[in-house]
């Protein structure tokens, strides 16, 4: 059994990157192959510098993925098949041989810790390389390396509880161990929604009541309209680390609030800020949030309840490159091992996810104003050089949104043009 296990993990790690790869080549070749000429449909408001500076960004951060496919690939092999894990675990037995607890945070945390260096070339050279390259970084490496320590600090402070109650659960807890873990992740991420806005967002940017009063109060209405209540409107400084713009609604029950980056702001017009604002309030109205966050607790259900089983067979452990059998190595190699099995659901859940878009955009057309959605959409293609020509593969495997020409098409409907 574990030399199939074995068989089946490798050959499903070298098909899934051979696929990555494919599809990265396929979005490459098509978005260069459609940069000479404007879409048609938005030929009047995209001029051609700036659809060729989306095909080249986009380009750009494809080819950069393309080297974190097989990067990450080569680690996971290393960590698994190739004994990394068990070498972790074999210098940290010697340092802690008598508290498996303790033991088995250092092992996670080292194995993290591994991935997250193996990752922080590739966001430093997309920050500083490609972004800088486009006009779109306003981070200093100080900010950024700044923003690493936070992350990490935050990180620890709030993944440190979970793992050891993970680890004493999985030790003390017997042999529904899994279940009494789902309960405490699962009430672990509602109040993880509920406090993100208040206590953990401030630390990385700063959120001040909106201003505009003539857009507050178009706002305000566009929200007792749709029946929405929020703790507030606020402004991001997004502009202080990308030109990017957005904007998205945080937070969990009573502490739901809408904010805006300040890049956005300074490019769309009221009118196109209520209709993005309805597309958002779209998303609750059609519950996509509670759905999404139900459909994660249930596969984290399921998962965990796999992982009750798999923590008692010898041949989960030795097809995946680990001699000494424990709790902390199951729960390693379960989340290490777990995404290359589950890779070919990836299509399914955008696809959802893109049909969720649609009916955001519909809610929008009907509760605000269709051709100032457009307009803003429009806008924010060109703005954040986001590629009106994917290719339609690599899209459906991926893109959690639907592309630029079937947004825009759709709307148009609710227009008459």
């Amino acid at each position: 059994m574990a030399h199939t296990l074995t068989f089946t993990f490798v050959s499903l790690l070298v098909f899934s990157t051979i696929i990555r790869i494919w599809l990265g080549n396929r979005q490459i070749n098509h978005v260069q192959s459609h940069r000479d000429a404007v879409p048609v449909a938005f030929s009047d408001n995209i001029t051609l510098d700036a659809h060729q500076k989306a095909a080249d960004y986009s380009s750009a951060k494809t080819r950069l993925s393309l080297i974190e496919v097989l990067l990450s690939a080569v680690l996971l092999f290393v960590l698994t098949i190739g004994g990394g894990l068990q070498w972790i675990d074999n210098q940290w037995m010697q340092v802690v041989p008598d508290s498996t607890i303790i033991r088995g945070a250092l092992v996670i945390t080292s194995a993290m810790l591994i991935s997250s260096l193996f990752d922080l070339p590739a966001d430093y050279y997309k920050t500083f390389v490609i972004d800088e390259k486009f006009g779109f970084n306003k981070m200093t490496r100080s900010m950024f390396f700044t923003d690493l320590i936070k992350h990490s600090f935050v990180g620890i402070l709030l993944g440190a509880p979970i793992l050891f109650a993970a680890l004493w659960l999985m030790q003390s807890a017997g042999s529904y161990w899994w279940l009494y873990l789902w309960v405490v992740w699962t009430v672990f991420n509602i109040v993880m929604l509920a406090v993100y806005p208040t206590f953990i967002a401030p630390l990385f940017n700063k959120f001040t009541p909106l201003a505009d009063e003539s857009l507050k109060t178009r706002i305000e209405s566009l929200l007792t309209k749709c029946g929405f209540k929020s703790q507030g409107l606020f402004v991001m400084d997004g502009s202080v680390r990308s030109s990017h713009g957005n904007a998205y609604f945080t937070g969990f029950g009573s502490s739901k609030r809408v904010v805006f980056f300040d890049t956005l702001l300074e490019r769309l017009n009221g009118e196109e800020i209520e209709a993005v604002l309805a597309h958002e309030l779209g998303h609750f109205k059609h519950n996509h949030v509670i759905k999404r966050i139900l459909m994660i607790f249930l596969m984290s259900f399921l998962g965990l309840a796999l992982l009750g089983w798999l923590i008692n067979q010898p041949w989960f452990f030795q097809g995946l490159g680990v001699t000494s059998e424990s709790n902390y190595m199951a729960l390693m190699l379960f989340m290490l091992a777990s995404p290359v099995f589950l890779f070919f659901i990836r299509p399914v859940m955008a696809s959802y996810s893109r049909k969720n878009e649609f009916e955001a955009d519909d809610y929008a057309a009907k509760n605000a104003n269709a051709n100032h959605l457009i307009e803003a959409l429009v806008k924010l293609y060109r703005d954040n050089a986001s590629t009106l020509t994917p290719d339609p593969f690599h899209s459906a495997f991926y893109d959690s949104h639907p592309p630029a020409s079937a947004r825009i098409s759709k709307l148009a409907a609710y227009t008459g043009s």
